[in-house]
Parts: structure tokens; C-alpha cells; sequence
């Protein structure tokens, strides 16, 4: 399977969305104890703002592991979400790896102690309290469900593991400090179903490639399918983009798949 991510051009195109990424935290996503549904949702959530994810990396509650993931993706520039591992338990350590990465010290953000005061009052505990400690020089994320916030810096946003807090601060992130990377289109995509004798991705590479050079600001992606058996079912070979992009980019795909005489339908 191949999926070939191409870059918006300019003129008649949108601009080229900044990179983006996710890091999903936790032992029990890895051990299966718990399914993921953050790459979902946050794929649904880029997608209504006419963005998409470049990446995903899952990561267990290794801090050391934690440290060095992020201090590569702090120093890339990417807009990355990060979900789990905030907490103030000892299988939590997402804000201390942060804090590592960038090499500055945890400190009481005043605005999340002023927040868990008012949410806990005379409860709020020293032990409460480090759910409002964050790396120094970093802003917070408001958290609607339960006023526990989360923390964001450069444009890394670190929230909690639970769906229903996460998500929201997640569109808090992208409606108030990155209106300006959504895409006011909607985005479409058609594709071919090939079979038989020539549907192959090696033997449309060329295709593929010329494809690609003359539509830059199009999404390339080449699906083989296989049945249960492992019988090759067919080849969806299509684009995504601006529809009238779209339209002319398929017109030569099926063009070419015409003159070489390969089977095909439009995928439903």
C-alpha cells in the first residue's frame, strides 16, 4: 500500500498546511487493556478544518522514551497534539518529559493553580496542586469538563488521556490560536477500481509519478485489496483535493488506464 502526501502549489490552490502530529501516550494503549480513539476523532477534527494528520507515534509511559520523542518534535516546528500522561500519578510523566526536552524546571503555572483552587477550594491539595505544574514558560489549554488544564508550547498542545476532555481542548487549540491554517474548502476525492491482468502499482508507477508532478496540490493514494484467501481483489488508485483538480486529474488516470486496457470501475 502506498498513500503519496503531495504539497499544495500556488496561484489557484490553498496555501500548504503547516505539518501535523500526534503522539497517543499510555501503557494500556499499547497492552490493548484500552482501544485508542484519539486518531479518529483528531483525524475528524482536522478534517473539518480541511487539515490532516502527517503522523501518528504511539508511545508508552517510558520517560526517558517520552523525552527524546518530544524533543525531536519540539525542535521540527510541526503542530503536534499530544493525548495522555498528565496526570499527577507515578505512571504519568508526559509534563516531566517535556520539561526534560526543553531543559527548563516544572513550575505552579499561577492560572492552573487559580483554576484547581476554585474547582477544589479548601481541597485543593499539594497533591492536586501538581496537576498545575507544568514546564516553565508554557500556556494553558482550558479544560471544559473539569477546569483541569492542560499546557501548550510551541504550538505542541499536551492534554489528557480522557476522550471527553481531550477533544475539546484539542478544538479549543485549533479554533483560537490556529484559525488561520483552516481550509474554507471542502476537500474530494474520486478514485478507479482496477483489475486483471495490468493493475498492479509497479506497472503504473509512471503513471503515478506524472500524476504527481502535474498536480502537486493533489493527494495521490494507490490501495491494493486482497480477499480473505489472499487473491488479489483490486487496485483503488485515485486522488484527493479541489474537486475541479480532482476531475482533471482523473480524466488523464482514466484516460491512461483506458489505453492500456485495464478493467476498471469508479469506486462507490
Amino acid at each position: 500500500m502506498s498513500d503519496v502526501v503531495t504539497t499544495p502549489g500556488a496561484g489557484d490552490v490553498p496555501a500548504p498546511s503547516r505539518t501535523i502530529g500526534a503522539f497517543i501516550i499510555g501503557d494500556e494503549i499499547l497492552s490493548g487493556k484500552r482501544q485508542d480513539k484519539h486518531f479518529a476523532k483528531l483525524t475528524e477534527l482536522l478534517a473539518a478544518r480541511g487539515l490532516r494528520l502527517s503522523w501518528v507515534q504511539y508511545l508508552g509511559d517510558d520517560r526517558a522514551r517520552l523525552t527524546e520523542a518530544f524533543r525531536r518534535s519540539l525542535a521540527s516546528g510541526d503542530l503536534v497534539f499530544s493525548c495522555g500522561g498528565i496526570g499527577n500519578t507515578p505512571d504519568d510523566h508526559t509534563r516531566q518529559a517535556v520539561a526534560a526536552a526543553l531543559g527548563v524546571p516544572l513550575e505552579l503555572h499561577p492560572e492552573a493553580e487559580a483554576l484547581i483552587r476554585g474547582r477544589f477550594g479548601a481541597e485543593a491539595t499539594e497533591k492536586r496542586l501538581l496537576l498545575g505544574t507544568f514546564p516553565a514558560g508554557t500556556g494553558i489549554i482550558p479544560n471544559p469538563v473539569n477546569q483541569i488544564p492542560g499546557f501548550f508550547v510551541r504550538d505542541h498542545y499536551f492534554v489528557p488521556g480522557f476522550p471527553q476532555m481531550a477533544w475539546p481542548m484539542i478544538e479549543w487549540a485549533l479554533d483560537s490560536r490556529h484559525r488561520d491554517l483552516h481550509r474554507p474548502v471542502e476537500l474530494v476525492d474520486r478514485a478507479l477500481l482496477l483489475t486483471g491482468p495490468g493493475a498492479y502499482e509497479s506497472n503504473l508507477l509512471e503513471l503515478m509519478e506524472r500524476i504527481v508532478a502535474a498536480y502537486p496540490d493533489l493527494r495521490l493514494f494507490s490501495l491494493p485489496s486482497m480477499a480473505e484467501n489472499g487473491e488479489r481483489r483490486h487496485l483503488e488508485l485515485g486522488v484527493e483535493g479541489l474537486a475541479p483538480r480532482v476531475a482533471a486529474a482523473m480524466d488523464e488516470i482514466l484516460a491512461e488506464v483506458k489505453a492500456r486496457n485495464i478493467a476498471w470501475t469508479w469506486r462507490p
